[in-house]
Formats: C-alpha cells, sequence, structure tokens
C-alpha cells in the first residue's frame, strides 16, 4: 500500500514533480538561447573577420572591438525585449506592424544566412583539415552531417542546446589558454581602446555585422521564444539571457583578439591567406595547430547550426510543427553543403563580405522592431517599453546605419 506524499515531497506525477521538470526545460532552453546567439556569432567568419583586421590594425582593433560590444548590447537587449515580451518572431512582427516588412526581411535574413552557412561548412572543413588532416570538403560533409543528425533527432530541441553550450565552453577555455600562451601586449591594446592610431569603418561595421547581424540578431531571441520565457511577466529573464549572450560572445572576440595580437607583436610572420591558423601555429607550434582545428571547427559546426535553424525560421511560423521545421532545416544544411562541395572556394573573402554584408542589412530589420517598440504597445501585450533603453536602441541603429552607409563603397572592393 503506497504513502500519500507529504506537501512538498510529491512523487514521479504528481503536480509538483511535473512544475520541476517544466522549469528544469525551460531553464535549458533559455541556456540554450543565450549560447546559440553567442556560438552564432562565433562562427568561422567570426575567426576570420577577428584575425584579418588584427593583423591590419594591430592594437588599434581593440577600439573597434569595444565599440562593436557596446552596439551588440543596446541591439541584443531590444530585439530581445521586443520578440521576448511579443512573444512572436521578428518578421510575424514586421508583418503586422509594416504589412509586407515581414517578406523583406525574411529575404534578406534568409539570403544572408545562406552566403554564410556555406562559409560556416567551408570552416568546419578547415577546422577538420588542420585538426584531424582530413580533406576540407570532406570535413565539410562530415560536420554536416552531425548538424543534421542533431535536428532529426527525437529530442533535437535538448541536443541543440546541449551541443551549442558544450562547444562555446570548449572554445572560450582553448582560446584562453593560447592568448595566455602569446602574450598580449595589454595595456598597449587598452590605449588603443580610447585612443586609436587609426580607424577602420569597414572593419566596425563588418565586425558589428558578424556579430549581431543578419541572423545572428534573431537567433536567441528566437530560440527564447521555444523555451517558453516570453510575455511581459519574464522580463528579467529575458534580460540577463541578452546581457549573458553578447558577454560571452565578447569575452571570445577578446581572447582571440589578444591571441593574435600577441604573436604579432612578437614579430612572427603570418600567412596571409590564412591567418589565424597562422597566429595559432606561431604561439603553440603544431599543438596550437590542432587547438586551432578544434577552435574552428566547433565555432563552425555551431554555427552552421545557428545559421541554419535561425533562417528557417523566418520562413515558418509557431503554427509550423516541429518536425516540418526540423526537415527544413535539414533541408537547408544539405542545399548550403551541395553549394560548398562543388565550388570549394576558400572562405576568407566570403567570410568577410557576408559579415559587411549582414552589418548593412542590420538597420532594416532592428529599425522595425524599434519602430514597434515605439509606436505599437498593442504588438507588446500592452508593455510600456522603457525610454531609455529605446534611446540606446536608437543611438545603436543610427551608428549601424551610418557604418552600413560609409560601408557601400569599401564592401564593393572586397
Amino acid at each position: 500500500m503506497s504513502t500519500p506524499s507529504a506537501p512538498g515531497q510529491d512523487g514521479p506525477g504528481t503536480p509538483a514533480v511535473s512544475d520541476a521538470v517544466a522549469a528544469a526545460s525551460k531553464r535549458s532552453a533559455l541556456i540554450g538561447a543565450i549560447f546559440l546567439m553567442a556560438t552564432s556569432a562565433i562562427g568561422p567568419g567570426f575567426i576570420t573577420q577577428t584575425a584579418t583586421f588584427t593583423l591590419q590594425l594591430g592594437a588599434a582593433f581593440a577600439c573597434a572591438i569595444v565599440l562593436s560590444i557596446v552596439v551588440d548590447v543596446a541591439v541584443q537587449m531590444n530585439v530581445w525585449r521586443i520578440v521576448g515580451v511579443a512573444g512572436k518572431r521578428a518578421h510575424e512582427l514586421a508583418n503586422e506592424a509594416l504589412p509586407g516588412a515581414g517578406w523583406v526581411l525574411t529575404a534578406l535574413v534568409v539570403v544572408g544566412g545562406f552566403v554564410f552557412n556555406i562559409g560556416n561548412v567551408a570552416g568546419s572543413g578547415l577546422g577538420l583539415d588542420a585538426l584531424l588532416g582530413l580533406e576540407p570538403r570532406i570535413g565539410g560533409a562530415i560536420s554536416a552531417l552531425v548538424a543534421i543528425g542533431i535536428f532529426l533527432s527525437k529530442r533535437a530541441g535538448i541536443a541543440l542546446d546541449r551541443v551549442v553550450l558544450v562547444l562555446g565552453l570548449v572554445m572560450i577555455v582553448a582560446t584562453a589558454v593560447v592568448a595566455f600562451t602569446s602574450d598580449p601586449p595589454v595595456g598597449e591594446a587598452l590605449v588603443n581602446v580610447v585612443a586609436p592610431r587609426q580607424f577602420d569603418v569597414l572593419a566596425v561595421t563588418t565586425i558589428i555585422g558578424g556579430t549581431v547581424g543578419g541572423y545572428i540578431t534573431y537567433a536567441g531571441a528566437h530560440r527564447l521564444l521555444d523555451s517558453g520565457t516570453t510575455g511581459p511577466e519574464n522580463v528579467r529573464d529575458i534580460t540577463r539571457g541578452s546581457l549573458v549572450g553578447i558577454l560571452v560572445t565578447g569575452v571570445m572576440r577578446v581572447l582571440l583578439f589578444l591571441a593574435i595580437l600577441g604573436v604579432i607583436a612578437g614579430g612572427a610572420g603570418l600567412d596571409e591567406g590564412n591567418v589565424a591558423a597562422s597566429a595559432f601555429e606561431a604561439a603553440s607550434g603544431e599543438a596550437g595547430l590542432r587547438v586551432f582545428g578544434l577552435i574552428l571547427w566547433a565555432a563552425a559546426l555551431t554555427s552552421v547550426i545557428g545559421a541554419s535553424y535561425t533562417s528557417v525560421s523566418f520562413l515558418t511560423t509557431e503554427r509550423t510543427a516541429p518536425r516540418v521545421r526540423n526537415l527544413m532545416t535539414v533541408a537547408f544544411i544539405v542545399a548550403t553543403t551541395v553549394v560548398f562541395v562543388v565550388i570549394e572556394q576558400a572562405p576568407q573573402t566570403l567570410l568577410v563580405f557576408a559579415g559587411a554584408f549582414n552589418g548593412m542589412i542590420l538597420p532594416i530589420g532592428f529599425g522595425i522592431l524599434l519602430y514597434v517598440a515605439w509606436r505599437r504597445r498593442d504588438l507588446l501585450q500592452g508593455y510600456r517599453y522603457p525610454a531609455w533603453l529605446l534611446s540606446a536602441g536608437v543611438l545603436a541603429w543610427l551608428l549601424t546605419l551610418y557604418l552600413a552607409y560609409s560601408s557601400i563603397k569599401p564592401l564593393g572592393a572586397l
């Protein structure tokens, strides 16, 4: 004969246990949203852009990094807050606020995501080449199969959250080790934060685009909707999630910058065709090259997942069956992988171009969401949007608009 459970000690299947399981699942999905945003930003494009501009600008690149992080905070806090409180995807909000705008935003995000994802697959192939010596096309195909396996699994959401969390931590720890080994001139970098020797508008636009531009702007926010952390009552969790995600991305950007800067300051000659790989090899020899391969592969795989998931989220609605959404994501991965295997182009120029392109389309989608916060309180469930946050968003939007305009001419030269 069973004994009834005392209050607070409910057995399996009781409401208290069910609530605990639901809370744990919600927390896991929220952490997944944070790391999906962060690891979507930390892709092969992120690594290529950081390495390329560190080589070009040296310690002066520190100013661009700090500026990009400030803009990233303003952008992501607003995007997460608007999408999270409304409980709707960005393109759905855009269509309700300005009929047809959602379709324009969808086209831009999906095209940008597709181009970037070709580079992501290429990056995964190059990562396995540096790590295991596999031919890049074979490595890219294997990595694509891993990503496909995640979306075909019975518990795809949980698998996605755990993979991006683990690989995100691996990237940060591995890069921190190499940054320490390279002995970078931290003092010089700090001086250049406030008094840079030179300032490159394209560099700022590109790294902003590579961190919060295009599909990356919405990766974490759209995953947030799946976690159920939506509505005005969850504003605190939404805000905390957006800040932690940007913090993770910022830490990785700074560590990677310092690792490469240390090598440059030490006088090592770097291969301009593959700056990051040669920098890691110069810092730690053969082991450094293998570590770079691991970092690049992890960055590329998580970005394949993030780009595919987010791009497809713009082609679906909350009424779309999860199985259909996952199959569409698989098709997206297959299509970008086939393009890479067929053309097999070196991804460095492609990735820098895609980052700049995403930076140029950032003001469009972000501007629409800010309009929702400003004029469409009805779409935010009656929530009174903070004036300080909207003001910060508008300032960031004006800056991204200026940077995008200023980059049109240099972008054409890439």
